[in-house]
């Protein structure tokens, strides 16, 4: 069985240097390179969409989490860096800030918690990219 998270996303890049649309049906966006890297900085990067997808993820999660436990958890805070140490490898330096009267107990369960979002279940299992051409 195949469950699909993100249907009919469509992203449009025209001659605007760089500057892309992203349409998810209830949402649009812009994503752009900055100047530096030849676009207008008319939004976020696409890597940096891809690494605030994992850390608005395991924001959410944990968030989920502590409300159903009725933990005291009052913000959370994801810190993400990504690095190419190798032009085939990829490394994701994620750090999390808890924010709230949580026990160590508490505060380990919810680090567990975080490698459960389903962003960081993708990012860290098989991705296949099947690619396309349409008329």
């Amino acid at each position: 069985m195949t469950n699909s998270f993100a249907k009919d996303i469509i992203v449009r890049t025209e001659k605007t240097k760089y500057a892309t649309s992203i349409d998810t049906g209830s949402h649009k966006w812009s994503a752009d390179e900055s100047v530096e890297a030849g676009g207008t900085n008319l939004g976020p990067a696409p890597t940096q969409i891809l690494v605030a997808a994992l850390g608005s993820c395991t924001s959410i999660t944990i968030r989920m989490y502590a409300d159903r436990k009725e933990m005291p958890l009052d913000a959370v805070e994801v810190s993400l860096n990504l690095e190419k140490p190798t032009p085939d490898q990829t490394k994701i330096i994620r750090n999390i800030k808890l924010i709230g009267d949580l026990t160590p107990a508490q505060r380990e369960r919810l680090l567990q918690v975080a490698n459960a979002c389903p962003v960081h279940k993708i990012l860290s299992g098989t991705i296949n990219i099947e690619t396309g051409l349409s008329d």
